[in-house]
């Protein structure tokens, strides 16, 4: 299993009148904490399409559980627990200072050869980077 952790703070602009998080900016933290994940392990988002790769999302749930406030620092715990193949799975979940969850989710992305427009394995560089993870 490979893990990461990343915080972000809640901007103003993110929240409704209510001074919550609007629910559709889950997924952008989800983004975020995804892309930085992936630029720790060495191998970067811009990197993957240099190499002719990108990685649409195919599916995404996310569970409210409490909400996420103006100004709150938000630590975003993800896991991939599953060797990545073709597909790859990214679970989050999101507490606030207090230690309260307040969100979980997973989004599903595939691994896409830009020039075909199909789905394809992982360029090598990103496998061996996974291995150590997964046994491998």
């Amino acid at each position: 299993m490979f893990s990461y952790q990343h915080q972000i703070r809640v901007r103003y602009a993110e929240t409704d009148q209510m001074g919550y998080v609007y629910y559709g900016n889950y997924a952008s933290y989800y983004e975020v904490a995804r892309t930085e994940m992936l630029r720790s392990t060495g191998v970067s988002y811009k990197e993957l399409e240099d190499m002719g790769v990108m990685l649409p999302v195919t599916d995404l749930n996310s569970k409210y559980l409490k909400a996420a406030k103006y100004d709150d620092l938000i630590t975003i715990n993800i896991y991939i627990r599953e060797k990545p193949g073709i597909r790859i799975k990214f679970e989050y979940e999101l507490f606030n200072e207090a230690g309260e969850l307040l969100n979980t989710g997973f989004t599903q992305l595939v691994f896409v050869d830009m020039e075909k427009g199909r789905p394809c394995k992982p360029p090598q560089v990103f496998v061996d980077k996974m291995a150590p993870f997964f046994g491998g």
